[in-house]
């Protein structure tokens, strides 16, 4: 059965936007009766005000030129389904995992996601790669230009490969994104095996430029039978003190339940 498009999607389509390059948020927020400014914010990243029709949303000048997009589709998530309220958005609301399904955040965030990494784009990409590699992820990341871990978790989420994320930080795992492929007893250790090449990553200060690695699954799951198979990880940095792996489950005798 096919995938019935997003919101955000058709809004892209109507606009006739058939190539990444082509979603230009300023004009696509112009449409929509929502001007951008940019301004230094020192209590928030961005915020949206609205009235009637018109809505002005303001992004933090600090942000990176990636973080800025994102705030601004996430704005206009905002706009699409909280209409008629006044949200500031502070850093740690603007694409965080750990939040429900249902929080007005989480909705924007995932209209976000759609707006800039919409399926019907992406699918055609993807379909020409052999396996999820940071490198394959980094270049659907520039083409979209959309941040690395919102890419990864957006391939995850098409389920074209039976990939998990994994973040981390010095205090443990911050949060995990599975492929609905992958099933729900592959759950993650909280604390990073120091083995893997992750746990240097992270607490080395550099990035995993090896390539995908082979290790033993066990080093990332501590169920019955994890010492049995191997997956591949590959890990980049989110920020400073946090890092993001890919893990890629290529023995097809785990997805099964």
């Amino acid at each position: 059965m096919s995938r019935r498009p997003t919101l955000p999607e058709l809004l892209l389509q109507d606009f006739g936007i058939d190539r990444p390059e082509e979603i230009d948020l300023q004009a696509i927020a112009w449409e929509l009766g929502a001007r951008i400014h940019v301004r230094e914010l020192h209590s928030c990243e961005a915020r949206i005000v609205g009235r009637g029709h018109r809505a002005i949303i303001t992004i933090d000048a600090k942000a990176s030129p990636r973080r800025k997009r994102f705030s601004i589709a996430h704005e206009l998530g905002h706009w699409h389904h909280h209409r008629g309220r006044c949200l500031i958005c502070r850093s740690d609301d603007i694409g965080n995992r750990k939040r429900s399904a249902t929080d007005p955040e989480r909705v924007a965030d995932d209209y976000a996601s759609d707006l800039l990494l919409p399926r019907y784009l992406l699918e055609p990409m993807l379909r020409a790669l052999r396996r999820p590699t940071l490198k394959a992820v980094k270049e659907t990341a520039e083409a979209f230009d959309a941040s690395l871990t919102a890419t990864a978790l957006k391939i995850a989420e098409t389920d074209f490969f039976p990939i998990m994320l994994v973040s981390h930080s010095q205090q443990g795992r911050a949060w995990f994104r599975k492929a609905p492929s992958v099933p729900e007893h592959w759950f993650p250790k909280k604390e990073l095996d120091h083995e893997s090449y992750a746990f240097s990553a992270l607490f080395g200060k550099h990035e995993d430029k090896g390539g995908p690695r082979r290790i033993g699954a066990d080093a990332w799951f501590d169920r019955r039978g994890a010492e049995d198979f191997e997956i591949y990880e590959e890990t980049f940095r989110v920020a400073a003190d946090q890092i993001c792996t890919i893990l890629f489950f290529n023995d097809t005798k785990m997805l099964r339940d």
